[in-house]
Protein backbone atom coordinates (compact mmCIF):
# COMPACT_ATOMS: atom_id res chain seq x y z
CA UNK A 1 0.00 0.00 0.00
CA UNK A 2 1.27 3.19 -0.58
CA UNK A 3 2.48 5.82 2.09
CA UNK A 4 0.81 9.26 2.38
CA UNK A 5 2.03 12.30 3.93
CA UNK A 6 0.21 13.37 7.33
CA UNK A 7 0.87 16.20 9.31
CA UNK A 8 3.38 19.39 9.15
CA UNK A 9 6.42 20.17 10.87
CA UNK A 10 6.78 22.72 13.73
CA UNK A 11 7.76 26.16 12.66
CA UNK A 12 10.47 26.28 15.43
CA UNK A 13 13.78 25.93 13.92
CA UNK A 14 15.23 23.81 16.43
CA UNK A 15 12.36 21.84 16.87
CA UNK A 16 10.94 20.89 13.68
CA UNK A 17 8.76 18.58 14.62
CA UNK A 18 6.27 16.59 12.32
CA UNK A 19 2.85 16.84 14.02
CA UNK A 20 0.03 14.70 12.56
CA UNK A 21 -2.36 17.06 14.39
CA UNK A 22 -0.63 20.81 14.12
CA UNK A 23 -1.96 23.64 15.66
CA UNK A 24 -2.30 26.78 13.82
CA UNK A 25 -1.86 30.38 15.67
CA UNK A 26 -4.94 32.96 15.47
CA UNK A 27 -2.39 35.70 15.42
CA UNK A 28 0.41 35.19 13.38
CA UNK A 29 -1.18 31.83 11.53
CA UNK A 30 2.41 29.83 12.11
CA UNK A 31 2.05 25.90 12.14
CA UNK A 32 3.32 24.29 16.00
CA UNK A 33 3.28 21.53 17.50
CA UNK A 34 1.52 20.81 21.00
CA UNK A 35 4.55 21.68 23.03
CA UNK A 36 5.12 25.26 21.25
CA UNK A 37 1.09 25.82 20.26
CA UNK A 38 0.65 28.79 22.89
CA UNK A 39 2.04 32.02 22.29
CA UNK A 40 4.44 32.52 25.11
CA UNK A 41 6.24 28.93 23.74
CA UNK A 42 7.11 29.97 20.00
CA UNK A 43 7.54 33.95 21.34
CA UNK A 44 4.61 35.04 18.83
CA UNK A 45 5.31 38.77 17.92
CA UNK A 46 1.80 39.37 16.59
CA UNK A 47 -0.95 40.73 18.76
CA UNK A 48 -3.28 38.13 19.65
CA UNK A 49 -6.45 38.38 18.41
CA UNK A 50 -9.70 39.23 20.31
CA UNK A 51 -11.99 36.04 20.73
CA UNK A 52 -15.28 35.71 22.48
CA UNK A 53 -14.59 33.79 25.81
CA UNK A 54 -16.54 32.39 28.87
CA UNK A 55 -15.26 32.80 32.68
CA UNK A 56 -15.64 29.45 34.95
CA UNK A 57 -14.29 30.01 38.26
CA UNK A 58 -11.91 32.92 37.25
CA UNK A 59 -10.54 30.48 34.13
CA UNK A 60 -11.17 31.71 30.88
CA UNK A 61 -11.84 28.98 28.38
CA UNK A 62 -12.77 29.66 24.50
CA UNK A 63 -16.16 27.56 23.63
CA UNK A 64 -16.74 25.38 20.50
CA UNK A 65 -18.34 26.73 17.58
CA UNK A 66 -19.94 23.52 16.29
CA UNK A 67 -23.40 23.26 16.69
CA UNK A 68 -25.35 21.41 20.18
CA UNK A 69 -21.17 20.82 20.75
CA UNK A 70 -20.42 21.82 24.85
CA UNK A 71 -16.60 21.49 24.66
CA UNK A 72 -14.05 24.05 26.08
CA UNK A 73 -10.37 24.62 25.60
CA UNK A 74 -8.01 26.65 27.83
CA UNK A 75 -6.07 28.05 24.35
CA UNK A 76 -8.11 29.27 21.38
CA UNK A 77 -7.73 26.74 18.51
CA UNK A 78 -8.93 28.96 15.45
CA UNK A 79 -9.77 27.30 11.75
CA UNK A 80 -7.45 29.38 9.52
CA UNK A 81 -9.76 29.25 6.71
CA UNK A 82 -13.49 30.44 8.66
CA UNK A 83 -11.59 31.94 12.06
CA UNK A 84 -13.46 30.51 13.95
CA UNK A 85 -12.79 28.81 17.31
CA UNK A 86 -13.50 25.05 18.24
CA UNK A 87 -12.33 22.41 20.43
CA UNK A 88 -9.72 19.78 19.29
CA UNK A 89 -12.44 17.36 18.25
CA UNK A 90 -14.18 19.72 15.57
CA UNK A 91 -10.69 21.50 14.51
CA UNK A 92 -10.46 20.23 11.36
CA UNK A 93 -12.23 21.69 8.38
CA UNK A 94 -14.34 18.33 7.48
CA UNK A 95 -15.14 17.87 11.18
CA UNK A 96 -16.78 21.58 11.78
CA UNK A 97 -18.68 21.51 8.52
CA UNK A 98 -16.37 24.67 7.63
CA UNK A 99 -18.48 27.07 4.91
CA UNK A 100 -14.74 27.68 3.70
CA UNK A 101 -14.27 23.92 2.91
CA UNK A 102 -12.32 23.99 -0.44
CA UNK A 103 -12.09 19.72 -0.68
CA UNK A 104 -14.28 17.94 -2.64
CA UNK A 105 -16.50 15.84 -0.74
CA UNK A 106 -15.87 13.05 -3.17
CA UNK A 107 -11.93 13.16 -2.53
CA UNK A 108 -13.34 13.55 1.26
CA UNK A 109 -14.77 10.35 1.13
CA UNK A 110 -12.23 8.50 -0.50
CA UNK A 111 -9.56 9.78 1.78
CA UNK A 112 -11.74 8.63 4.48
CA UNK A 113 -12.19 5.49 3.11
CA UNK A 114 -8.49 4.87 2.68
CA UNK A 115 -8.18 5.92 6.47
CA UNK A 116 -10.29 3.28 7.55
CA UNK A 117 -8.72 0.70 5.57
CA UNK A 118 -5.38 1.32 7.15
CA UNK A 119 -6.92 1.21 11.11
CA UNK A 120 -8.28 -2.36 9.90
CA UNK A 121 -5.13 -3.46 8.78
CA UNK A 122 -4.02 -3.29 12.67
CA UNK A 123 -5.38 -6.80 12.91
CA UNK A 124 -1.90 -8.30 12.29
CA UNK A 125 -3.19 -12.01 13.56
CA UNK A 126 -3.56 -12.59 9.42
CA UNK A 127 -0.53 -10.69 8.09
CA UNK A 128 2.47 -12.74 6.62
CA UNK A 129 6.14 -11.89 6.20
CA UNK A 130 7.35 -8.22 5.37
CA UNK A 131 3.53 -7.56 4.30
CA UNK A 132 2.58 -7.97 7.61
CA UNK A 133 5.18 -5.52 9.12
CA UNK A 134 4.17 -3.11 6.46
CA UNK A 135 0.24 -2.85 7.67
CA UNK A 136 1.42 -2.90 11.33
CA UNK A 137 4.39 0.34 10.22
CA UNK A 138 1.33 2.00 8.29
CA UNK A 139 -1.09 1.29 10.87
CA UNK A 140 1.35 2.41 13.75
CA UNK A 141 1.29 5.88 12.16
CA UNK A 142 -2.68 6.42 11.56
CA UNK A 143 -3.21 5.32 15.44
CA UNK A 144 -0.05 7.40 16.54
CA UNK A 145 -2.08 10.66 16.14
CA UNK A 146 -4.92 9.75 18.43
CA UNK A 147 -2.48 8.19 20.95
CA UNK A 148 -0.67 11.87 21.37
CA UNK A 149 -4.01 13.36 22.23
CA UNK A 150 -4.73 11.06 25.13
CA UNK A 151 -1.33 8.89 26.18
CA UNK A 152 -0.15 9.32 29.59
CA UNK A 153 3.27 9.87 30.29
CA UNK A 154 6.25 12.06 31.78
CA UNK A 155 5.17 15.56 30.55
CA UNK A 156 8.88 16.62 31.31
CA UNK A 157 10.07 14.28 28.59
CA UNK A 158 11.45 16.36 25.52
CA UNK A 159 8.71 15.37 22.24
CA UNK A 160 11.61 14.14 20.26
CA UNK A 161 12.77 11.44 22.88
CA UNK A 162 8.37 10.14 23.05
CA UNK A 163 7.77 6.64 21.94
CA UNK A 164 3.56 6.22 22.00
CA UNK A 165 1.86 2.81 22.82
CA UNK A 166 -1.49 1.74 23.58
CA UNK A 167 -0.64 -0.61 26.14
CA UNK A 168 -2.81 -3.51 26.87
CA UNK A 169 -3.11 -4.85 30.49
CA UNK A 170 -3.20 -7.66 32.46
CA UNK A 171 -6.42 -9.81 32.45
CA UNK A 172 -7.17 -9.44 35.57
CA UNK A 173 -6.86 -5.31 35.15
CA UNK A 174 -10.25 -3.63 35.63
CA UNK A 175 -9.44 -1.95 31.93
CA UNK A 176 -8.19 -4.11 29.08
CA UNK A 177 -5.82 -0.98 28.32
CA UNK A 178 -4.21 2.38 28.32
CA UNK A 179 -2.24 4.85 25.94
CA UNK A 180 0.89 5.73 27.53
CA UNK A 181 4.21 7.37 26.09
CA UNK A 182 8.15 6.55 27.24
CA UNK A 183 11.67 7.66 26.87
CA UNK A 184 13.07 5.83 23.64
CA UNK A 185 16.21 5.69 26.14
CA UNK A 186 14.78 3.60 29.15
CA UNK A 187 15.12 -0.15 29.42
CA UNK A 188 12.55 -2.55 29.54
CA UNK A 189 12.23 -2.84 33.12
CA UNK A 190 11.88 0.82 33.75
CA UNK A 191 9.11 0.98 31.26
CA UNK A 192 7.53 -1.69 33.30
CA UNK A 193 7.70 -0.18 36.58
CA UNK A 194 6.24 3.16 35.04
CA UNK A 195 3.09 1.67 33.28
CA UNK A 196 2.61 -0.49 36.16
CA UNK A 197 2.32 2.81 38.38
CA UNK A 198 0.51 4.47 35.40
CA UNK A 199 -2.21 2.17 35.86
CA UNK A 200 -2.31 0.98 39.25
CA UNK A 201 -0.97 -2.60 38.82
CA UNK A 202 0.69 -4.36 41.37
CA UNK A 203 3.92 -4.84 40.88
CA UNK A 204 6.21 -8.18 42.62
CA UNK A 205 9.52 -7.69 39.86
CA UNK A 206 11.32 -7.69 42.93
CA UNK A 207 9.98 -10.82 44.78
CA UNK A 208 12.02 -13.81 44.17
CA UNK A 209 8.40 -16.24 44.42
CA UNK A 210 6.04 -14.11 42.82
CA UNK A 211 4.90 -13.68 39.63
CA UNK A 212 6.91 -11.26 37.80
CA UNK A 213 5.09 -8.14 35.29
CA UNK A 214 6.81 -8.22 32.06
CA UNK A 215 6.70 -6.66 28.41
CA UNK A 216 5.62 -8.62 25.79
CA UNK A 217 5.33 -8.10 22.06
CA UNK A 218 1.74 -7.92 20.62
CA UNK A 219 2.37 -10.29 17.62
CA UNK A 220 4.84 -12.74 18.62
CA UNK A 221 4.12 -12.76 22.45
CA UNK A 222 7.77 -12.61 23.42
CA UNK A 223 8.37 -11.44 26.73
CA UNK A 224 11.55 -8.65 26.28
CA UNK A 225 14.46 -8.77 28.63
CA UNK A 226 14.29 -6.53 30.99
CA UNK A 227 17.63 -4.54 30.10
CA UNK A 228 17.01 -4.38 26.27
CA UNK A 229 16.47 -0.38 25.55
CA UNK A 230 13.28 0.69 23.87
CA UNK A 231 15.35 1.94 21.31
CA UNK A 232 16.51 -1.52 20.07
CA UNK A 233 13.31 -2.80 20.29
CA UNK A 234 12.13 0.16 17.70
CA UNK A 235 15.29 -0.92 15.41
CA UNK A 236 15.34 -4.25 15.61
CA UNK A 237 15.05 -5.97 11.73
CA UNK A 238 12.97 -8.51 12.76
CA UNK A 239 9.15 -7.60 14.09
CA UNK A 240 10.23 -4.54 15.83
CA UNK A 241 7.82 -2.30 17.98
CA UNK A 242 6.25 0.41 16.27
CA UNK A 243 6.17 3.99 17.90
CA UNK A 244 2.09 4.49 17.79
CA UNK A 245 1.82 0.41 17.69
CA UNK A 246 1.20 -1.70 20.62
CA UNK A 247 2.70 -3.86 23.76
CA UNK A 248 1.37 -6.14 26.41
CA UNK A 249 1.87 -6.04 30.05
CA UNK A 250 1.23 -9.47 31.64
CA UNK A 251 1.75 -11.43 35.07
CA UNK A 252 4.13 -14.52 34.27
CA UNK A 253 6.07 -17.07 35.72
CA UNK A 254 9.24 -16.96 36.08
CA UNK A 255 10.36 -19.82 33.99
CA UNK A 256 7.54 -18.46 31.10
CA UNK A 257 9.41 -16.90 28.07
CA UNK A 258 5.84 -15.33 26.35
CA UNK A 259 2.37 -15.37 26.26
CA UNK A 260 0.93 -18.32 24.19
CA UNK A 261 -2.17 -16.36 22.45
CA UNK A 262 -2.01 -12.90 21.99
CA UNK A 263 -5.21 -12.38 20.39
CA UNK A 264 -6.67 -12.46 23.87
CA UNK A 265 -5.46 -8.93 24.55
CA UNK A 266 -5.20 -7.21 21.48
CA UNK A 267 -8.86 -7.75 19.99
CA UNK A 268 -10.27 -6.78 22.80
CA UNK A 269 -11.13 -3.46 21.06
Amino acid sequence: MAEFDIGKHCHIESCNLKDFLPFICDSCSGVFCLEHRSREAHSCSEEPVKRETLTVGGIKSYPCSFEDCKGKELLPVICPQCEKPFCLSHRHQDDHKCEKLEVPKQRMAATKKLVQKIVESKDTSKAKGRRGAKNSATAAKVALMKLKLHAAGDKGLPQTERTYFQVYLPKESKNSSQPMFFCSKWSVGKIVDFAASQANLKNNNNVLTAKKLRLCHPETGEAFQMDDTLLSLLSQPETPLYNGGNVILEYLDNECTGLEDVSEYVTQT
